[in-house]
């Protein structure tokens, strides 16, 4: 998978997949390294990180992390989620290739990082260096051990080994940091445009998201981590000055959606609806849990009502991993997702229209995240005000009317009131990130287990939890003997390093 041979395979996948969307002015049928300019990998590769973003990882998290269950219809979906089934997971051929996907797009991402390196365009390489380090964080996430030195280096390499989790944050970081100082190092004037379909170019909004990264990345050791890192860290950050991502600042990409065939947001083509209008086999199943629907309901939580469809007159959930059939777990029992053919016409919650941005980072869980910072003393600044802020951010994303001011002043919301104000905005982060970030929630559970997020019915036994992903067959099989040298640690049920 990591061999040189397969990079115009790769970059051939990642053209189609974007090449809808996208209007390079390059030849479709020659598709290699030479022949695409980095004007045309930059877009291409950024559009394969937000994919996988919104769909796989999303997905994985939003039923982990407490937001999705299934109707008795869908009883039969994401089957191997539900029964935390390691093995299928990992599968060559029916398993979820979170491994795949997050290499492929690195691969893509060295191609272009190499050919800016060598023609001098030092925005474009620190682009790739910054969102190098972004997938290099997901796949210590959801796997521990991974090939950092010896990975995307070809046949140089063909059976790259595997460094410690911790090892790889650490270099992850580093290569977020040397993104950030190519790109102060470019020359005006060489800076993407328009192929920069997340920031445009625009260089403080990428040291804001470089910085983001890295306070994410760093609130995730929060349990573990030496803290004279985390203080040399934040100082680099607090250097270079230009801060984190705030309110209105939402990192996400639009590269063209259309309300045409093989055009629509890839996301509301997969939950919501197709070209044609008809509702997709995932919205008509996939519902929200009932332990979501109470937290709404006990905190009198306006957004219940932008998120979901009511039935008769209430908001009705399902239990993950439900095995049974009761009746009240039914489709025409249970509240669907409520979108625009939901709501008169008009953009509600997560689903707004067929061609909505999709989201990479929402300024909502960048403010959280550095509320959490600043309530544990890491960043000054005003803790409660950016948790108000968080709140403020994920009311207007999801188009509640008013303000949230009266909302975040009821005693179980208010950061004053709280007794463990880390719970506190962790819980209200768990609720902003509903079906926008389900990896964050299921990433903020191992790390707290903050809420309280009731286990599948069909879990393997009542204490058993998914905490990561087994390696799949495709290393295996390719790679075997520096996978097999991580020892017993291959389950799913094993801890990556900063989940205490």
């Amino acid at each position: 998978m990591m061999k040189r041979i397969l990079f115009s395979a790769i970059i051939s996948m990642l053209l189609i997949s974007c090449n809808k969307f996208l209007d390079v002015n390059e030849n479709p049928n020659a598709p290699t390294s030479e022949t695409l300019p980095l004007r045309a990998k930059l877009p291409a590769v950024l559009v394969s990180t937000v994919n996988q973003e919104q769909g796989q990882l999303n997905q994985i998290g939003s039923l982990w992390g407490g937001y999705w269950g299934t109707t008795n219809e869908g009883i039969s979906m994401f089957v191997d989620l539900k029964t935390f089934n390691g093995p299928a997971i990992r599968h060559q051929r029916d398993g979820i290739p979170v491994w795949e996907n997050g290499f492929n797009t690195l691969l893509y991402y060295q191609l272009m990082k190499e050919e800016a390196e060598s023609e001098g365009a030092l925005f474009y390489a620190g682009i790739a260096k910054i969102m190098q380090g972004w997938h290099f964080f997901r796949l210590v996430d959801i796997y521990n051990n991974v090939p950092f030195d010896d990975a995307l280096r070809g046949t140089q390499f063909p059976t790259p080994r595997y460094e410690e989790g911790r090892v790889v944050y650490q270099k992850a970081m580093d290569l977020v940091t040397a993104g950030i100082s190519d790109i102060k190092n470019s020359t005006p004037g060489t800076e993407p445009t328009t192929d920069d379909i997340l920031f445009a170019g625009n260089r403080n909004a990428w040291y804001r998201f470089a910085n983001t990264v890295k306070l994410r990345a760093l609130i995730r050791q929060s349990e573990v981590a030496d803290q004279s890192y985390v203080n040399a860290e934040i100082a680099k950050i607090q250097a270079e000055g230009t801060g984190f991502i705030g309110a209105g600042q939402t990192a996400q990409v639009q590269p063209g959606y259309l309300n045409t065939s093989g055009k629509l947001n890839p996301f509301w083509e997969s939950y919501y609806r197709n070209v044609q209008g008809v509702v997709t086999g995932n919205y008509q199943d996939i519902r929200p849990t009932s332990f979501i629907i109470d937290q709404y309901k006990l905190l009198a939580d306006p957004r219940i009502d932008r998120m979901y469809v009511s039935v008769a007159g209430d908001y009705r959930g399902v239990l993950f991993g439900n095995p049974d059939v009761a009746p009240e777990y039914s489709r025409v029992n249970t509240s669907a997702f409520k979108g625009p053919s939901e709501n008169g016409g008009q953009a509600a919650g997560i689903f707004k229209s067929a061609t909505q941005a999709s989201i990479l980072l929402s300024s909502f869980e960048s403010l959280f995240l550095q509320a959490e910072a600043t309530e544990r003393g890491w960043i000054s600044g005003n803790a409660k005000a950016l948790f108000e802020s968080g709140i403020e951010e994920s009311f207007s994303y999801l188009g509640v009317p008013g303000g949230s001011a009266t909302y975040a002043a009821q005693p179980l919301v208010s950061l004053d009131n709280a007794a463990d104000p880390i719970t506190r905005i962790i819980e209200q982060k768990w609720l902003a990130l509903n079906s926008i970030s389900g990896i964050e929630a299921w990433n903020d559970f191992r790390r707290l287990g903050v809420p309280a997020i009731p286990n599948s019915l069909e879990a393997p036994t009542a204490a058993s939890r998914p905490l990561r992903f087994m390696y799949p067959e495709t290393e295996r099989m390719t790679n075997n003997e520096n996978a097999s040298l991580q020892g017993s640690d291959d389950v799913i049920s094993a801890k990556v390093w900063w989940d205490l």
